[in-house]
């Protein structure tokens, strides 16, 4: 049986879907999967007389590297929270399928694991045309995953544990930089943890969680008292967790930082989170999912989608997303 995945990710609303199916497929095999992300080289045409010149401006560049990482991070917190082994790879090709099948080659995979259409992504790649090139090119097997473009449901769903996925990176970041500098004996970048504590601060804990107990919550309180004191449990967890993050936050300002106190700390703090986010998605999205009607997920999909909260705009969204880039990347340099 296969023992060895690559999971191609496009950055389209598929790549959600595709890592839980590849996880849950590998994890019953008993496989580890190599994550692949191919950005082009080609990002915007300049007309120059008659002829059209690619060409590359360094935000775009940086933007393209910081969503490479987002995507890679999130995926292999995805792994590790089912326990199944993975690597990320990912590279600049302007023939995504030829760069998917160096990469199945050099990994040793002996299976393909792709989605089954797609639409053009922001980075400009289009997974199902990629996908018939991998068949039409490949000595490897290639599993075609169904896949579809999700309902309110599905998208809401994979939003919540897409923003999972985001604080978990962030955290195996984090032991990963507090474990390095005690091998190395030198002091963690204090810049960079102020960032990781900013970035759960204001947006796990400012922005999800009063998500969750506005909308999904609300509403399942409404629609049923089965799980209400799983929710009264998950609601105290919020406000134990607003506590945890001032605690860390008051320890990485100690001079010097007390590494042993500190490890011990973010340990405890991710052991916390990890609980958390498995209660959610192994109790409260399934209950979700028997009891809310189709305009709740519609109003939980508007609010998580749109950042539907009159204390966010769109643009804090995107300011947390580029500064969760940047943790994931020197985090783990």
């Amino acid at each position: 049986m296969y023992r060895h995945l690559l999971v191609p990710l496009d950055g389209s609303d598929l790549s959600i879907q595709i890592v839980g199916q590849a996880v849950e497929f590998a994890r019953t095999l008993g496989a580890r999967i190599t994550f692949f992300h191919a950005a082009p080289r080609k990002v915007a045409p300049a007309i120059t007389g008659e002829e059209v010149v690619w060409t590359t401006s360094g935000r775009a560049a940086h933007e393209l590297d910081g969503r490479a990482s987002e995507l890679l991070a999130k995926a292999q917190a995805a792994a590790r929270a089912q326990e199944v082994p993975c690597s990320i790879v990912g590279t600049i090709d302007d023939k995504p399928y030829e760069a998917i099948l160096g990469a199945a080659r050099d990994a040793g995979c002996d299976l393909i694991y792709m989605a089954s259409h797609g639409r053009a992504s922001s980075l400009g790649m289009v997974l199902g045309s990629q996908t018939l090139r991998v068949l039409t090119h490949t000595e490897i097997p290639v599993l075609v995953a169904a896949t579809r473009n999700p309902d309110s449901t599905a998208r809401a769903i994979g939003i919540i544990r897409d923003e999972h996925r985001s604080l978990a990176a962030v955290l195996h970041g984090w032991i990963h930089l507090i474990e390095t500098a005690r091998a190395e004996g030198k002091a963690p970048d204090r810049a960079l943890l102020r960032a990781i504590i900013r970035y759960i601060r204001d947006f796990p804990v400012a922005l999800h969680h009063p998500k969750e107990d506005d909308y999904l919550f609300r509403r399942l309180r409404e629609r049923t008292s089965s799980v209400d004191a799983e929710l009264d449990e998950l609601e105290r967890q919020h406000e134990r967790d607003h506590q945890m993050v001032a605690e860390l936050a008051t320890l990485i300002e100690s001079d010097p930082v007390d590494l042993i106190r500190l490890e011990e700390a973010v340990q405890a703090y991710a052991r916390f989170i990890w609980d958390h986010m498995g209660r959610e998605e192994g109790v409260i999205l399934p209950a979700a999912q028997r009891h809310l009607t189709d305009g709740d997920w519609a109003e939980i999909d508007q609010a998580f989608a749109s950042n539907n909260d009159p204390r966010f705009s769109g643009d804090v969204d995107l300011q947390y997303r580029r500064l969760f880039a940047r943790i994931v990347e020197l985090a783990s340099s």
